[in-house]
């Protein structure tokens, strides 16, 4: 499936928008390939884009003290940016690394806010936008807040088996909120179960 068509299919089940707003809405909108490595987004860059992954994976993290903190993984099929950046116009406190080859639609920021006042549509994509990056966030916070490592790697594994291939142990245990040498013995425990 091409692209763009990939995009639209997520945006008719996801708002109900006509085609003609759903074709005048992606006619502005441009792909980009990104290698293994590649930034959609730095720390202390503003964003001007969302991004919706047709195929590949990212993982957003932070720095501090030189450590990094993975806070979250987009595969194909979703949206990812630096949402608190792109409301804000402020620089992002995180960056958004292609941890494989990523091919990705790029959403404007002034095209979209633009969208948003001009169509009937606009709104209700970025309501539901929004809601997406809030309860993705607050399922984080609470998996956080109230399974065991063991727990967390198992809804991991089941939401998302591609991890495996995709990532290091190194962003996994980070993710995960545990030390690499807990996630080998997670793993080490998951395969015998």
């Amino acid at each position: 499936m091409h692209a763009i068509q990939k995009l639209k299919a997520v945006l008719r089940v996801m708002t109900g928008i006509s085609e003609t707003e759903l074709d005048f809405f992606c006619q502005n909108l441009t792909s980009r390939n990104f290698v293994k490595g590649d930034f959609l987004c730095r720390e202390g860059q503003v964003e001007n884009y969302i991004f919706f992954i047709i195929s590949g994976a990212t993982r957003n993290y932070f720095s501090k003290d030189g450590k990094e903190f993975t806070v979250g993984f987009h595969f194909d099929n979703e949206f990812v940016t630096a949402y608190y950046s792109l409301l804000t116009r402020q620089p992002s406190p995180f960056s958004i690394e292609a941890v494989e080859p990523v091919e990705a639609i790029l959403i404007p920021e002034q095209f979209l806010n633009e969208f948003y006042e001009n169509s009937r549509s606009g709104d209700r994509i970025g309501r539901l936008l929004a809601q997406a990056q809030y309860i993705r966030r607050i399922e984080r916070e609470m998996e956080l807040m109230s399974l065991t490592a063991e727990e967390r790697y198992i809804r991991l594994l089941e939401k998302n088996p591609k991890l495996i291939q995709s990532f290091s142990i190194k962003h996994l245990s980070s993710y995960l909120g545990i030390q690499p040498e807990s996630l080998s013995r997670i793993r080490k425990q998951y395969v015998r179960n």
